[in-house]
């Protein structure tokens, strides 16, 4: 499968050297908003493109509210202490040791707190774990250090580089040499040839996983030689791919866009190179690229 994908890539690639424009897979770059990529200087989560992901950012909010009072209630009484109980203030320390009601309150209310938290975490916990039937089911398997997919139901299955990889580089590729891994103006030119602004760099790859927009996709997350972790964060997705074991995740994206996650699990030297990017598309325009890609990358 590997051979017939590398050949596949190189004839595509030979194509897109000679024509100057993007492989049909990469058309949709033109037609599409990038909506989860993280921002300089950004605070908070990536836009929210799934029901899961919705319900984690919720989740954490409230978490940090509940946080919030009770880090601000805590100062408080510290600084209560601090300024009353001082040995100026207070030369005469109390000699008593126990208060029952009060040890009762500061057992009784976290308690409550923990099971309010849990009421609310613990049904978002198991909604991620409880697998819909998918739509689409593709396998993903972390290499040392790319990502391959494979469409298990439509006889699709690539290989997914980093933009800036060697193997990203087009068969016969004219244009300024390519420092793998550096960004410059080569470096940017060829982020332009695959339909990419050079901004993206280290977050996009030469190929990418497309799923149209309301469909339920269901993964199969495996590694093939160390444990990698697949993560997108704007569909609200981290599962770790451990080498001999087949775990899987699910999420439904709602907003049609181009999505970047990256492996989040420290993986070798190269893991800094492993992103991933999903483009979320219309139903009509996964179908195209569907058909072009059992051309293109026949399993």
């Amino acid at each position: 499968m590997r051979l017939t994908n590398f050949v596949s890539k190189l004839s595509a690639a030979a194509g897109l050297a000679l024509a100057g424009v993007a492989a049909k897979a990469q058309e949709v770059n033109q037609q599409l908003e990038v909506i989860g990529a993280p921002t300089p200087g950004g605070m908070g989560f990536q836009p929210a493109a799934s029901e899961l992901a919705r319900d984690l950012q919720w989740l954490d909010g409230m978490i940090l509210a509940i946080i919030t009072v009770i880090t601000l209630f805590v100062v408080g009484l510290l600084a209560i202490v601090i300024v009353r109980y001082n040995r100026r203030a207070n030369p005469t320390p109390a000699t008593f040791t126990h208060n029952s009601p009060l040890e009762i309150a500061w057992t009784v209310i976290p308690i409550v707190i923990l099971v309010f938290i849990g009421a609310f975490s613990l049904p978002i916990l198991f909604k991620q774990q409880e697998f819909p039937e998918g739509d689409i089911t593709i396998k993903v398997t972390g290499n040392q250090w790319y990502w391959s997919y494979e469409y298990v139901d439509d006889g699709v299955a690539f290989d997914s580089y980093m933009i800036g990889h060697p193997s990203s580089v087009p068969m016969g590729y004219e244009g300024p040499e390519i420092a793998p891994f550096v960004r410059d103006e080569a470096m940017d030119a060829l982020m332009e040839n695959f339909g990419y602004d050079p901004s993206l760099f280290a977050l996009a790859t030469d190929t990418a996983i497309v799923v149209p927009v309301g469909a339920t996709i269901v993964m199969q997350v495996t590694g093939a030689d160390v444990i990698h972790s697949f993560a997108l964060p704007a569909m609200g997705v981290k599962q770790d791919a451990v080498p001999g074991r087949l775990a899987q995740l699910w999420f439904a994206p709602e907003v049609e866009g181009i999505y970047f996650g990256q492996c989040s699990e420290i993986c070798g030297k190269d893991h800094a190179y492993m992103p991933i990017t999903l483009k979320v598309v219309s139903q009509e325009a996964y179908d195209e690229w569907l058909a072009a890609a059992k051309e293109e990358y026949p399993a």
